[in-house]
């Protein structure tokens, strides 16, 4: 990966991790029986995973 690859990425998952936090924060689950939104942990988690997957989308592969 190149340095421009990794900070691309690396800002996917700071930006779906408190994406994540803030879905947990103010939508959330009333229950306590949803599998990601019923913990900020879990929240979180799944918002930084899908950030970096999204944002890595964007990063232009090489060619050799």
């Amino acid at each position: 990966m190149t340095k421009k690859a990794l900070i691309i990425t690396c800002l996917g998952i700071a930006i779906g991790a408190l994406a994540g936090y803030g879905y947990y924060f103010y939508v959330g689950c009333a229950s306590g029986t949803c599998a990601i939104t019923s913990k900020p942990l879990n929240s979180t988690l799944y918002g930084a995973v899908m950030g970096g997957l999204v944002f890595n989308m964007f990063v232009k592969k090489i060619k050799k």
